[in-house]
């Protein structure tokens, strides 16, 4: 017969059991969180992540297919298990026909809507460079992903790339590039380019805006002309992003890669500037209080470049975009560069994001020592 006291005897051991197993995994949680370091074992170029409502993160890119693309899932943001092809361009009704680049993918109302870009195959005059942006529809992040139309979202007449979306306020707006092909442009860059006897003259790409229709289906008015490269010597912003001209890289300016999100009442764009294939893409930013502009550049870019000056091995960092942790505690920029021992090959970086008391915002990064996620 179990007397009173040895009843509370027991209860008490019992409790204290529970108690220390708690503690241990209290302490075991806290002296083991999740490292990594960068690169990531992925190999896309312009990475895009999206956290799903099913408590996965997906990763989409380019690369991985030759007339698609294929993603990614994981738990961490760091184990990435790889989901084969989610999207395929190689279908008789598709407007596509080759260079599949940048997907980026929104979850709306149950469904997965992709934009993309990619060569138009209705091209009568030839051109070397025929760029469009299109959208496909899933039920799964995994997909398979359908164009929902026969041709692309809209047609302004040049080539275009770099779609992305930000819905606000009850209205959603695509944001893309203009491709810098047959658009050269007269600046005092493009003069110094001459008098150095580098270039005849300096092509550039620029970021657009337009509202679009919540099902994603048509344009709503013009585009608004947002972002492009510094048509004077001595703007602040001219020296990071046009690295590649002065460099003797290549006669071209972009402004590209865009990706807009909305922090304490302003909308930050973050874009890429520079040759994509080379060393000195870098990224920066603008701030508006408007979706549509204007949008005024940052006095701290560039946000995001090559660390090989600094002892550093990393180069060609750019075409990022912003997601949140699962518990909405932290901010990362998930963006592609490369290293000494990837060579040319685009591979994934992950770093933190701060912004301050101020509003100007910071990127870790590159890094490619271990730390906490």
């Amino acid at each position: 017969m179990i007397t009173r006291k040895i009843y509370r005897s027991l209860l008490f051991l019992l409790m204290g059991i529970i108690f220390a197993g708690c503690t241990n995994r209290s302490e075991k949680s806290v002296s083991n969180p999740i490292t990594y370091s960068n690169p990531l074992s992925v190999a896309f170029g312009d990475p895009f992540i999206l956290s799903a409502a099913d408590g996965k993160y997906y990763m989409y890119g380019t690369g991985g297919t030759a007339k698609g693309f294929v993603a990614y899932s994981s738990d961490n943001l760091v184990d990435w298990h790889p989901e084969g092809e989610v999207y395929s361009g190689n279908q008789p009704d598709s407007w596509t026909v080759k260079n599949y680049w940048a997907p980026e993918v929104y979850e709306t109302n149950g469904k997965y809507y992709m934009f993309f870009s990619a060569d138009w195959k209705e091209n009568p005059t030839g051109e070397l460079e025929n760029f469009r942006i299109g959208v496909a529809v899933a039920d799964k992040p995994t997909g398979p992903f359908l164009e929902i139309s026969d041709k692309p979202l809209l047609d302004p007449g040049y080539p275009i790339i770099d779609a992305n979306i930000l819905q606000h306020d009850g209205k959603t707006y695509l944001y893309y590039s203009r491709c810098c092909y047959k658009h050269p442009v007269e600046s005092e860059v493009a003069q110094w380019a001459r008098e150095q006897n580098l270039y005849k003259e300096i092509e550039e790409s620029w970021v657009y805006g337009v509202e679009i229709s919540d099902d994603f289906t048509a344009v709503i008015g013009e585009p608004v002309l947002l972002l492009q490269p510094p048509t004077t010597m001595d703007d602040p912003q001219t020296e990071w992003e046009s690295r590649s001209v002065t460099a003797g890289e290549v006669n071209r300016r972009w402004t590209e890669g865009s990706f807009a999100f909305p922090y304490e009442g302003k909308i930050y764009m973050m874009y890429s500037a520079n040759f994509f294939g080379g060393e000195h893409y870098a990224v920066g930013y603008a701030v508006s209080d408007d979706p549509l502009g204007p949008f005024v550049k940052a006095a701290n870019n560039p946000v995001l470049e090559k660390n090989t000056g600094k002892g550093g091995e990393v180069t060609g960092t750019g075409h990022n975009m912003i997601f949140w942790s699962k518990n909405d505690q932290k901010m990362y920029a998930v963006y592609h560069g490369r290293t000494r021992q990837t060579g040319d090959e685009r591979v994934v970086f992950i770093d933190e994001v701060q912004i301050d008391d101020q509003g100007l915002l910071t990127v870790d990064g590159p890094t490619t020592t271990e730390k906490e996620l």
